[in-house]
């Protein structure tokens, strides 16, 4: 009957299916082969490295009568991040007041006088638009994700938020106890206290010590008053830029904030604006030792230079040179990194990274590692040797080092929100946007020479500052570990 014929007419189709299928991947693979012989064919729409940077979008500028610098970056996005940065933070704070910007940051999310409580997310919310912020030691930054054409509102909003924080008293008991679980939570991120016990002893004695988010008395402590001082202080029009990335015009950015950025606190008194001063380094160490914790987190640095010095440029190619590693990457042995091939070959640590933290006058250059107790003094060890960088880089390592940072580069701008913060961190930091092509100009003169003179600059016979958490008791003296930093020459 008719059955038959259909399932064995349905046979035939898989089977013809199964012979094409089979041609393909023959196919496929003898394209793959051809492939492996004669390199990859060039694709005619791949832009290369060197038109990428060419091609970039310009960024625009335009500083109101205010001081209020306005830039941005158009793109075809159908999203864009508008947000507020602000040349404030922990730094600018007395040992009274610290941790007043990371309070004033929670409850300027918390309503405006125009938008009371809730009203304020709840209006960001109908927008389908994100909203955030963060403080640091030298910026504080509120910013919107949202579609393109909300643009004019999201900086109207933004501009509530930072002119008419309403600090209600209410909703500070509230936002209290939430930082104060805050503040808990963090001190189990052993990375972070290590850190935040470097800047203690590296900086200690000036502002950079403080922690961003201050201490749980401050924070028991602090009144309405002390915000709307900090606030009055420092959120003014010539701290401030406005930036913006993705599918917007430049001019309808401006003439938005022409329109809403014209408060009257928005200019400073003569005498009220604020001046950082100068943050000494002090070589020293801080060891909080606890045998009961599982790891030691350990973190050494030298001072390193402000974000404006062209050192950095070099101090992050060296540190591309001594790479960073995890017991989580693959590759075992085979990595490019001499200090994480001796990691994995030794069971030397959980991870370490090398960092380059830069502030406006001032730098922590150095590394960080979490080992086993055991481990502690040969990581060291190893970790210090790389110091040899002073003397013994060569020109592979380098260019090695050159091509990873190049692409660290293109790709921490990747969306539209990267693009806006790198905006205004550059404004704040440098004055003006460096454009990538001037970054791959910086990159591409690197040599080994400079490597060495650099290194040996910022790291030969200085004294370090150390910060030591957990099962630390192999950790040499501080003398000793002192003295390595003149051994490198060997």
């Amino acid at each position: 009957g008719p059955a038959p014929a259909h399932a064995h007419g349905s046979r035939a189709v898989r089977l013809r299916k199964k012979k094409m299928a089979a041609r393909s991947v023959c196919r496929a693979g003898s394209a793959a082969g051809r492939a492996l012989l004669w390199g990859p064919r060039p694709s005619v729409s791949a832009a290369t490295y060197a038109q990428t940077l060419q091609n970039m979008p310009e960024t625009q500028v335009t500083t109101l009568e205010n001081g209020l610098r306005v830039a941005s970056e158009e793109s075809n996005h159908p999203t864009c991040t508008v947000g507020v940065w602000i040349k404030a933070g922990s730094r600018y704070e007395d040992p009274k007041t610290n941790g007043a910007a990371f309070f004033v940051e929670h409850m300027a999310l918390k309503g405006t006088k125009k938008r009371p409580g809730s009203d304020f997310e709840k209006e960001v919310e109908s927008l389908g638009a994100h909203l955030n912020g963060y403080t640091s030691r030298e910026q504080t930054a509120f910013y919107i994700k949202a579609l393109s054409k909300d643009m004019p509102k999201a900086v109207e909003l933004l501009s509530d938020l930072v002119q008419n924080c309403a600090l209600e008293e209410s909703q500070m008991e509230k936002e209290r106890v939430v930082i104060l679980q805050e503040l808990k939570e963090m001190d189990s991120n052993l990375t972070d206290v290590t850190f935040d016990y470097l800047h203690a002893t590296a900086y200690q004695g000036t502002s950079l010590a403080h922690t961003v988010e201050g201490t749980t008395d401050n924070i028991k402590r602090m009144t309405r008053g002390h915000l709307v001082s900090y606030v009055d202080t420092h959120f003014k029009a010539p701290r401030m830029v406005l930036a913006a990335a993705g599918g917007i015009s430049h001019k309808e950015l401006v003439d938005a904030a022409k329109q809403h950025f014209t408060g009257p606190p928005f200019t400073s008194k003569g005498d009220s604006v604020p001046t950082l001063r100068r943050c000494r380094f002090t070589g020293s160490e801080i060891r909080a030792r606890d045998d009961a914790l599982p790891l030691a987190h350990i973190a050494l640095a030298v001072e390193g230079p402000g974000w404006a010095d062209p050192d950095n440029v070099v101090l992050n190619v060296a540190n591309a040179i001594i790479g960073r590693y995890d017991r989580t990457f693959g590759g075992g042995k085979n990595q490019s990194s001499k200090l994480a091939t001796l990691a994995v070959e030794h069971n030397l640590c959980h991870s370490f990274e090398p960092f380059n933290t830069c502030y406006s006058d001032t730098g922590l250059f150095g590394f960080h590692f979490v080992s086993d107790p055991l481990s502690v003094d040969d990581m060291m060890f190893c970790a210090q040797g790389e110091m040899r960088l002073c003397t013994s880089t060569t020109e592979s390592e380098v260019a090695r080092a050159k091509n990873y940072l190049r692409n660290a580069m293109v790709a921490q701008l990747d969306g539209t929100t990267r693009v806006c913060e790198n905006i205004a961190s550059h404004l704040l930091h440098y004055g003006r946007r460096i454009p990538l092509e001037e970054w791959d100009a910086r990159i591409s003169a690197v040599d080994a020479k400079m490597v060495r003179d650099v290194c040996s600059k910022y790291i030969y016979d200085k004294c370090p500052a150390i910060a030591a958490v957990g099962p630390i008791e192999q950790l040499l003296d501080y003398n000793r570990l002192r003295s390595a930093m003149y051994w490198v020459r060997l």
